[in-house]
């Protein structure tokens, strides 16, 4: 219990360092129900395996992790979970250190879930909404943070790559048209990331966590991203195992793909193991993926 409360306090003091920015003001929230609970996310240190764990996200916000030598590009990073909790250490905070290492400024998004009873209006629209409003809040105020507004990427893991692949192509229609700050993402970075909602692809529980076990043919097709995307899609870089259970290989396959179909610009990398949600290190390789995401990145934007 000791080891445990010693852990949180620890987190707390981490998340007290960074920039807290709420996605939204005043009130109510966008697509938040009525009843929708009050209560703080419920925040799971670790359970001895490092993991930091968020649910019931309530309050969607960005914490701001800022580049000690910036170079101008941000990225938006949307950590996995199913769509039932947020990975928010391994696949959010660890990777923005990574990022600042780079130079760039990175933006670690707390998303509404749709698996939280009674919180959103329409749950398969609120990621995304969360998503696209996270992008045009860093796009605004750019200049504050010492950025280009036109090299803004957002970045997902496993769900979380549902999200930023979301983002990256259902931006011509924004759900909030209040604002005429464009929601498109300059570039998508998707690691083992959830792409299709079909059965023979999709992971079952994001799917059934986003749409419900009955969705429509046409609500599974709106949200098959390798379905949508065009020649607008942004610049893309995947990263998958191939023995990967929970998430098959094929999502990011059909996805690369696409991309192809369509000439925009894709690299994907697949490694023969690694399984699902391995983070920054695949253990089964001593090659870095990150090293290659910032290859890509370093030809994306020269400065």
């Amino acid at each position: 219990m000791k080891k445990l409360w010693f852990v949180a306090l620890m987190l707390s003091f981490q998340t007290q360092a960074q920039q807290v920015i709420p996605l939204y003001t005043g009130s109510p929230i966008p697509n938040q129900a009525p009843n929708a609970p009050t209560s703080d996310e419920i925040v799971d240190p670790g359970k001895n395996d490092g993991v930091l764990r968020i649910r019931n996200v309530t309050k969607p916000s960005i914490t701001v992790y800022k580049a000690a030598k910036p170079n101008g590009t941000a990225v938006i990073i949307c950590p996995g979970g199913g769509y039932h909790i947020l990975a928010a250490s391994h696949e959010g905070s660890d990777v923005a250190k990574v990022l600042n290492e780079a130079g760039v400024t990175a933006f670690v998004l707390k998303y509404r879930l749709p698996s939280t009873e009674n919180l959103l209006v329409q749950k398969e629209t609120g990621p995304l909404m969360d998503a696209q409003q996270a992008i045009r809040l860093v796009r605004s105020r750019a200049k504050e943070f010492g950025i280009q507004p036109n090299r803004i990427g957002i970045m997902g893991f496993s769900a979380g790559g549902h999200v930023a692949a979301t983002a990256g192509t259902h931006f011509e229609k924004p759900l909030d048209a209040s604002s005429t700050v464009s929601v498109r993402p300059d570039f998508l970075m998707l690691i083992y990331p959830v792409i299709s909602m079909t059965p023979e692809l999709t992971h079952q529980g994001s799917h059934d966590a986003l749409l419900g076990k009955d969705a429509s043919t046409e609500r599974v097709d709106a949200y098959s991203n390798e379905k949508q995307v065009t020649r607008q899609t942004p610049p893309t870089f995947l990263v998958h195992a191939a023995d990967d259970k929970a998430v098959p290989v094929n999502n990011s396959i059909v996805f690369f793909q696409a991309c192809q179909k369509n000439d925009v610009p894709v690299e994907l990398h697949v490694y023969p193991k690694g399984g699902h949600g391995f983070g920054l290190t695949n253990k089964t390789t001593p090659d870095q993926w990150s090293d290659r995401l910032k290859n890509w990145l370093s030809t994306l934007f020269k400065n």
